[in-house]
């Protein structure tokens, strides 16, 4: 795909993102919303955008450290009803599918990350009565629903593989309120968000010719929606702590073009039983002690993270750092919108190592808007 096209795909996808009507009668998220799976694990083509996401941290018995990320997203330039757009039975004018898989492994301080693209037909596909994906030969399934038991077959560059198993520890919970989480005032701003805290992971990975068993612990999100953004938001901090004591947390700060943190930022502590307890707008705060340029892009990225909340458990202020297992986890894109994502070890004021992190750093290419004109 030729970098025009791949730039008007994204600047399409950033504007699906936009917080406006949906044309055409795409699907806005309803309140009260009732979840029926394994239906719910699968595509909802009604909807403009949606993204499976699992980031994880994998090691081996030798005492090896990697971080990974598999992200596959479905996106509609129309409504599914547009039977016209198909061109043929191996392939349609109405979705594209895009998938991205990283790799970072911590002892040769090396970073891999493959972006593909495909529209629906033989290459790519998503089924809308359960979890079963793929894009190329990268695949993500449940064969057996009531076991929740995800697989995921992926590759980066032909340098990585990996075939990993994952079961929740935890059940999947609904962020929001009422079904819906909402990222904006506008009444189109919202999304189904779903997510498994918490998820084994066993399974093995090849690396430079070489294959390590590996197990760890991993985070899903499915997020399904037709718009989110609105005008004045440029970009968004968002992280998932999972800390030794069993709880979890989500957190994301949207960010207004004049650099406050929009009141419809949020974030969610789940607790050991799976209890959501929500804070919004000013009720936590995320801010960073230093920066990072990035060599390639020149893209320059908040680090350091420090993250402030009431703990629900004490009721006291608590602190957390997210620091990066290396600084350089930026995904480069050829087109633009290049962002930085990365594994994240978490401490406490004390210094204390008390869990581990993933940390997705948007819009520090100066705001998406600049990227689709």
């Amino acid at each position: 795909m030729n970098r025009y096209i791949f730039s008007c795909i994204l600047a399409f996808i950033v504007l699906s993102l936009q917080a406006e009507e949906p044309a055409d009668h795409f699907a806005i998220p309803r309140e009260g919303y009732h979840f029926s799976f394994p239906r719910d694990y699968g595509s909802h083509d009604d909807f403009k955008i949606e993204w499976w996401y699992i980031t994880g941290h994998l090691f081996t018995k030798e005492g090896e450290r990697f971080g990974f990320e598999s992200t596959f997203f479905r996106t509609a330039l129309f409504p599914d009803s547009r039977d016209n757009l198909k061109t043929n039975d191996f392939f349609d004018k109405q979705t594209i599918f895009f998938a991205d898989m990283t790799l970072l492994d911590l002892k040769r301080q090396t970073f891999l990350f493959q972006r593909r693209w495909n529209r629906r037909g033989w290459d790519a596909s998503a089924s809308s009565k359960k979890l079963d994906l793929h894009n190329g030969n990268w695949s993500l399934e449940m064969d057996d629903p009531p076991l929740e038991i995800i697989h995921l077959s992926a590759s980066v560059l032909g340098d990585a593989s990996f075939q990993l198993a994952l079961k929740p520890l935890k059940p999947l919970v609904i962020f929001g309120k009422n079904s819906v989480s909402r990222k904006g005032e506008e009444k189109t701003a919202l999304s189904y968000y779903m997510t498994f805290p918490r998820l084994h992971v066993e399974g093995t990975l090849i690396i430079e010719n070489q294959e390590k068993k590996v197990y760890g612990e991993a985070w899903m999100d499915h997020e399904i929606s037709s718009s989110q953004l609105a005008s004045n938001q440029v970009g968004w901090d968002w992280c998932s702590l999972q800390l030794k004591d069993g709880r979890e947390i989500m957190a994301y700060r949207i960010r207004r073009s004049d650099g406050t943190q929009d009141p419809y930022s949020s974030l969610t502590w789940v607790d050991q039983n799976g209890t959501l307890t929500r804070y919004l707008g000013q009720e936590f705060s995320i801010d960073s002690l230093s920066t990072w340029k990035s060599p390639r892009t020149k893209i320059r990225y908040p680090m350091g993270i420090r993250l402030c909340t009431e703990d629900p458990a004490t009721k006291k202020m608590t602190v957390f750092f997210l620091l990066p297992l290396i600084k350089n986890q930026e995904l480069v894109s050829s087109g633009g919108l290049s962002y930085w994502e990365g594994a994240c070890r978490v401490f406490n004021n004390h210094q204390e190592e008390v869990g581990s992190a993933f940390l997705e750093l948007t819009g520090y290419d100066h705001g998406f808007q600049k990227n689709i004109h």
